[in-house]
């Protein structure tokens, strides 16, 4: 695994943002006081999901109101319109978000 530092950890609740790790582009959101992260691609029109919206614990596609589970990247709205997302394990670390990649 690869850790990489994203920057601060400093989301407000419920807030989310995009970023370019190598490349992969992941979606970070504050859910319930946790960080959690998936792809940030929707795999089924590539629109970016963190121009999405929060909606319990599920980030909503801005293309298509597709929703993916945060915690496991699952399709929770549309099953067989598309596949789940991959997430990504974040960690908070001197207080800077560090998400833990595969080695390629």
């Amino acid at each position: 695994m690869t850790k990489i530092k994203l920057g601060p950890a400093d989301f407000a609740e419920r807030e989310m943002r995009g970023y370019e790790v190598g490349k992969r582009n992941v979606c970070i959101a504050k859910i319930h006081g946790r960080y959690k992260g998936l792809d940030d691609w929707c795999n089924h029109a590539g629109c970016l999901l963190s121009g999405g919206r929060i909606e319990d614990n599920m980030v909503v596609c801005p293309c298509h109101e597709v929703g993916f589970d945060m915690d496991t990247g699952a399709n929770a709205t549309s099953p067989g319109v598309c596949d789940d997302q991959p997430t990504v394990q974040l960690t908070v670390e001197d207080g800077n978000l560090v998400v833990d990649l595969p080695d390629a």
